[in-house]
């Protein structure tokens, strides 16, 4: 529980996310019925870019901050930049994490559910959502929050699982969760964030969802400089079930979700060996 989200909020790693996020979210509501969201690991959904932990890193500053003085954005962020200009402020002061995001998006019919394990933090996440009636706040660890409340009684939803990775044994706990809520909502859209650091930890994460994962499933990454196992060079997210708004083909023949991608990869590269990748583990 010593992991504090607010030092590196803004990051490159949270664009990449947020961005999928939103795509997902907005793709959702092309239909009328309502839906349920769920995020495993929310944070306090409010972020002071002003604060001590976000300035002691500055990392906003090669993630956000940098994107926003981008003239002509790809149209694949307009869910997202238009959620962060509402909810952030002009200039932007605060960064809206993914609960914020997700309730910004969201609609009158829909549920979500937030959960957080760090007191302070589930404190704050309460306080921000008090007056949103379709918000439920829990303390609660994320994994057992997918045992509990899946499957959703919408039977339409989404799930983002966006554990701290504070040690190695993250990406076994990952997979065994993801079997489990699979088994319980085998329809959902899940969204499982994973950072890129050690190519040895996170590809025999991708190799095993390869051969042992569910149909369906695909992961993108966007990498900022080439491959360092000293320090995070990338963010890769996990679609089990991806919506069409991220895998729909443009006319040069990729998918909205890579082409989104390799434009963030050109705009918030930090050195040589900035790149996107996509690749189906399984179709």
């Amino acid at each position: 529980m010593n992991y504090r989200h607010a030092y590196h909020a803004g990051n490159f790693a949270d664009v990449m996310k947020h961005a999928l996020l939103a795509l997902a979210v907005e793709h959702m509501k092309k239909k009328d019925k309502p839906f349920f969201l769920l995020d495993t690991h929310a944070g306090t959904g409010m972020t002071d870019l002003s604060g001590v932990e976000a300035q002691k890193t500055g990392e906003y500053l090669q993630g956000i901050a940098r994107l926003l003085a981008t003239d002509t954005p790809h149209p694949a962020l307009t869910p997202y930049l238009d959620a962060i200009g509402a909810l952030g402020g002009d200039p932007l002061t605060q960064y809206p994490g993914s609960p914020a995001l997700m309730a910004h998006l969201a609609r009158p019919q829909d549920r979500l559910a937030f959960c957080e394990l760090h007191p302070e933090d589930t404190q704050r996440l309460r306080a921000y959502f008090r007056r949103d009636a379709r918000v439920k706040t829990f303390e609660m660890d994320g994994y057992t929050a997918l045992r509990a409340m899946l499957p959703p009684k919408e039977r339409r939803g989404l799930v983002l699982i966006d554990p701290p990775f504070e040690d190695r044994s993250e990406f076994a706990a990952l997979t065994r969760a993801l079997d489990d809520a699979l088994r319980r909502f085998a329809t959902g859209t899940f969204l499982l964030w994973y950072p890129v650091k050690d190519p040895s930890v996170s590809g025999a994460f991708l190799e095993h969802l390869a051969e042992h994962g569910p149909a369906r499933t695909l992961t993108l990454e966007l990498h900022v400089m080439a491959t360092n196992p000293t320090r995070m060079t990338g963010s890769g997210m996990v679609v089990v079930n991806p919506p069409f708004a991220l895998t729909e083909q443009g006319p040069d023949g990729k998918s909205a979700a890579l082409s989104l991608l390799e434009w963030l990869a050109a705009r918030l590269a930090q050195a040589p060996g900035a790149r996107a990748r996509e690749e189906w583990l399984r179709e």
